[in-house]
C-alpha cells in the first residue's frame, strides 16, 4: 500500500522548483466555488480566541451540525477531519480483520494496519462499471468475517453510489457476526444528502458508523474539520479515546458559519451538478479516455485505449501546470485510470483542451 493522494501542490512545487499558486490542480476535490465570505470573515473574527484552548466540547460546531443534519448531538464526535476519528476508531475496536473495498480510498486501509488489522477486499470490476454487487458484498462478510467494514457512498475514486436499502441489508448481514459498518459520506453534501445518507439507520443498527467531512464541500482542507455519528456507546469511547482538543478553535468557528450558510450549499449543489454533467460529456467526446458517469465532483476515467499510462500524462499535465491525480496506487485499478476533479467552468475548458491536445500528439 502506497500513502499518496491528491492536492499535494507542496510536493509538485518542491520537485519543480516552482510556486505553489502556479497549479491548476485537479488533484484534488475541493468545491470550485472556493472559501465563503461567511467562512473567512468567521475565521478572521476568531483569531483572536487563539489566546485560549479551544471547546473541548465543540459545543456550538455540535448545535450547527444537529441543525444541519437533523441529528442529536449525543451521537456526534467532531474531529480534525474525518480521517483523525478513522484511525481512533480502529484503535477502539482492534479489528483483526477488515474488509474495504478495491479500489476505495486509501485511509481505511492504513487506519486498519495501524491497529495491527489484517485487509482483506471486495473487488470491484471495470466491467461492471465498479458497482457495488450488495449480495456478493454480504457472502465475502459472512465468509471473511472481519470485524470491521468500511464503505464510502459515493466511492471515492469510482463515484458509485449504493443505495441507502442495499447498505442497510449489508449492516443487517455484518450485525450477525458482531462486525462495525463504517460508512463514509463525505462526499454526499454535493448531492442531496437527505437521499442518499444511512443517517436514518443509527437507530436500527447501533453497529453503525458514519464519517463525514466538512473540508471537501465547504473549500477548507487546510484547516481539517470533519465528524462521526456512531451510537452514544461508541461516542462516549471517542471521546474518551481522542485528543480533548483535536479541533482547534478557528476550525470550529468556521464550521459553525459553514453549516449555517444555506445559500453557499445550495448554489455549490447547483454548479457542481450543471459542470459535472458538462465536463463528463466532454471528456468522453476525446479520443483515448473513456470518463465514468460521476455522482459527486469527481471523474474517474479509463485511459487503456490512449499510448498514455497514468503516471506519464500525469507527468505531461505537470508541464502543462495542471495536477491530475494518478489512480496506480489505488488497490485494484493500476496504471491505467486518472481522477479529474471537477472545478470551474472556464478551469475545466482549459483543462478538456490540453487532454485534446496530448492526445492528438500535440503536446509531445
Amino acid at each position: 500500500m502506497k500513502a499518496e493522494h491528491g492536492g499535494n501542490i507542496y510536493a509538485a512545487s518542491r520537485d519543480s522548483q516552482q510556486k505553489e499558486a502556479i497549479w491548476l490542480d485537479y488533484s484534488a476535490n475541493i468545491n470550485p466555488l472556493g472559501l465563503a465570505p461567511s467562512v473567512k470573515a468567521a475565521m478572521l473574527q476568531a483569531i483572536d480566541s487563539v489566546i485560549h484552548y479551544p471547546d473541548a466540547d465543540a459545543y456550538d460546531l455540535k448545535r450547527a451540525i444537529c441543525r444541519a443534519y437533523g441529528i442529536s448531538s449525543e451521537l456526534i464526535t467532531v474531529g480534525n477531519g474525518a480521517v483523525e476519528l478513522l484511525y481512533v476508531l480502529s484503535h477502539i475496536i482492534q479489528p483483526h480483520k477488515v474488509l474495504v473495498m478495491a479500489p476505495t480510498f486509501s485511509e481505511y486501509e492504513r487506519a486498519a494496519c495501524s491497529s495491527g488489522a489484517q485487509v482483506s477486499y471486495y473487488v470491484l470490476h471495470a466491467h461492471d462499471d465498479f458497482k457495488v454487487k450488495s449480495t456478493v458484498l454480504i457472502n465475502q462478510i459472512e465468509m471473511s468475517q472481519p470485524e470491521l467494514v468500511f464503505l464510502c457512498n459515493p466511492n471515492n475514486p469510482t463515484g458509485v453510489l449504493m443505495p441507502p436499502a442495499e447498505i442497510a441489508e449489508v449492516i443487517a448481514a455484518a450485525v450477525k457476526i458482531k462486525s462495525f459498518v463504517v460508512v463514509d459520506e463525505s462526499f454526499l453534501d454535493f448531492l442531496h444528502w437527505n437521499v442518499w445518507t444511512c443517517q436514518p439507520l443509527l437507530s436500527k443498527f447501533p453497529n453503525l458508523i458514519i464519517a463525514h467531512s466538512l473540508t471537501k464541500f465547504y473549500a477548507i482542507p487546510g484547516l481539517r474539520l470533519g465528524f462521526v455519528l456512531a451510537s452514544e456507546i461508541m461516542t462516549r469511547k471517542l471521546h474518551l479515546s481522542k485528543d480533548p482538543w483535536n479541533v482547534n478553535s478557528i476550525a470550529q468557528a468556521a464550521g459553525v458559519a459553514a453549516l449555517g450558510d444555506e445559500v453557499y450549499a445550495e448554489q455549490s449543489r447547483t454548479y457542481i451538478t450543471q459542470e459535472k454533467k458538462f465536463f463528463y460529456q466532454s471528456l468522453g467526446k476525446i479520443s483515448g479516455l473513456k470518463p465514468y458517469e460521476p455522482a459527486a465532483n469527481y471523474i474517474l476515467v479509463d485511459i487503456r485505449q490512449s499510448p498514455w499510462t497514468a503516471s506519464a500524462l500525469r507527468q505531461k499535465m505537470m508541464e502543462q501546470k495542471i495536477l491530475i491525480r494518478d489512480c496506480s496506487n489505488y488497490e485494484g485499478l493500476g496504471d491505467d485510470y486518472i481522477r479529474l476533479a471537477v472545478k470551474s467552468h472556464e478551469q475545466n475548458e482549459q483543462v478538456l483542451q490540453v487532454l485534446q491536445n496530448i492526445m492528438k500528439g500535440e503536446l509531445l
